[in-house]
This record gives C-alpha cells, sequence and structure tokens, in this order.
C-alpha cells in the first residue's frame, strides 16, 4: 500500500521512537494517525501496519475491535459522538443524553448520518466518571453535560462543516 507523504513520514517517525523489538507499541499510534488522515481503516492499511510493526494482520483486527476509538471496518461520520450511559453517567443524566441525541441526530448506535458528517454511539465509559454525564466528540471531552449543552454541541458540529 502506497501511503500519502504526509502519513508515510508520521509512521516512521512514530516506529523511530521505539526500539526495534519494541516496534509493535507503534501499533495504536499508527491506526490512529492513519484514520484521522485517510478517514477510515481499510483492510489494506491493516495489513500495510501489521508489515510494519511485525505483527500478523488479525493481530491489529483485534486492537481495532478492542478500542472504541478505533473505526473498523465501517468509518465513523466527521464528527464521532460518544455519549457515556455507564454507572455515573447514567446516575446523572447519561441516558437521557443519549435518547436526545437520538432523537435529534435521527441516529442509533454505530449509525452515520446520510452525509458523513456525524455518527453516534453509546459507550460504556470514557473515564469521565468524576465529570458525569460525559461525552466525547472525536478527541474532546465535554463534562457535566445537560441537555442543553448536548443542543448546544450538535448544533455547533453542522456549523462547523
Amino acid at each position: 500500500m502506497t501511503l500519502p507523504q504526509e502519513l508515510e513520514q508520521k509512521f516512521s517517525e512514530i516506529i523511530g521512537k521505539y526500539p526495534p523489538e519494541y516496534k509493535k507499541s507503534a501499533l495504536v499510534p499508527l491506526l490512529l494517525y492513519s484514520q484521522d488522515a485517510l478517514g477510515k481503516i481499510t483492510p489494506e492499511l491493516v495489513n500495510e501496519v501489521a508489515r510494519r510493526v511485525g505483527v500478523f494482520p488479525l493481530q491489529v483486527e483485534e486492537v481495532l475491535t478492542y478500542y472504541s476509538m478505533l473505526h473498523f471496518p465501517k468509518p465513523m461520520g466527521k464528527y464521532h459522538v460518544q455519549i457515556c450511559t455507564n454507572v455515573s453517567c447514567q446516575l446523572t443524566g447519561g441516558p437521557e443524553l443519549w435518547e436526545l441525541a437520538c432523537k435529534r441526530l435521527g441516529l442509533g448506535h454505530k449509525e452515520v448520518s446520510a452525509d458523513g458528517l456525524i455518527s453516534l454511539e453509546e459507550v460504556e465509559c470514557i473515564g469521565a466518571c468524576s465529570w458525569a454525564p460525559a461525552i466525547q466528540i472525536n478527541y474532546d471531552f465535554h463534562h457535566f453535560v445537560t441537555p442543553e449543552k448536548l443542543d448546544e454541541l450538535l448544533d455547533n458540529l453542522r456549523q462547523l462543516q
């Protein structure tokens, strides 16, 4: 697989940070940068990353299915909205935020808007229990989210387009 020059440089930089015997530690960063740069993770990319870090493609797929921020085989929207409904968030309004987002966006779990702009996912935990209810949009965390705040955040996503 031929990577865009910028991504090729990023791969070399990331892999170069690890001693050769630990280069498989670059797996998650390579996948994250690839997903951001290419918009999705393809089977060809899985094979390429596996080759570069010295693991089997199946091992890359295992990592992809474990981490919720990696999306394979179906790409998520440009803005991926994750709403936590685990215990702390559940007790402080997470399920209500989830229902509001589903209704407002017309989407369900891991669905993507027709224009590819927004995707929605109900998640078990985003590690923000002390600031519940919490949501994550791409790499940005939002704490103590109210229905009004959620509406504002969703409105802003359409304006960022």
